[in-house]
């Protein structure tokens, strides 16, 4: 379900930004040692974290993203205010096209994404996040909406 964007305050997204990180530290990476974590902010102001869960047949492993997305739609939450991705890269890195298909199930297209590098927030202050949105990371998507669309032939 696509529902409307919400403006994120300041408060909330610093909120957001500091459980991806805390997420991350979850992670269970044994094979790529490439930890990701996710935080999603629901409409009535909790944050739902997600870590990377990796498994021996790479295909089981399950992203950070899809983590915290399925985490709080299994508990009933079935739209998001926004979400922020963390990495122990430098530089923002994008959800894979497998989340970025879940997350267009359930957010609005002009949901903001955060995607917050490695360093983000020290006292250097030279490492700057991303911001985007969920049609800035899946243009031309295929959502729920497409399903209801006429049918000819």
């Amino acid at each position: 379900m696509t529902t409307e964007p919400q403006t994120l305050s300041t408060a909330d997204r610093d909120r957001l930004i500091r459980a991806a990180i805390e997420a991350k530290e979850m992670a269970y990476a044994p094979y790529s040692n490439f930890r990701v974590g996710a935080a999603s902010l629901t409409p009535d102001g909790q944050i739902v974290k997600g870590a990377n869960v990796e498994n021996a047949s790479y295909g089981g492993t399950i992203c950070a993203e899809r983590t915290a997305v399925v985490k709080a739609v299994s508990d009933g939450t079935r739209s998001f205010v926004a979400l922020a991705v963390n990495t122990d890269v430098a530089q923002p890195l994008s959800p894979c096209g497998i989340c970025r298909q879940v997350i267009r199930e359930f957010c609005a297209l002009k949901m903001p994404i955060l995607l917050v590098p490695a360093g983000y927030g020290s006292t250097d202050n030279t490492v700057d996040l991303l911001e985007t949105t969920v049609e800035g990371l899946l243009p031309h998507s295929f959502g729920p909406d497409a399903l209801d669309l006429p049918r000819t032939g």
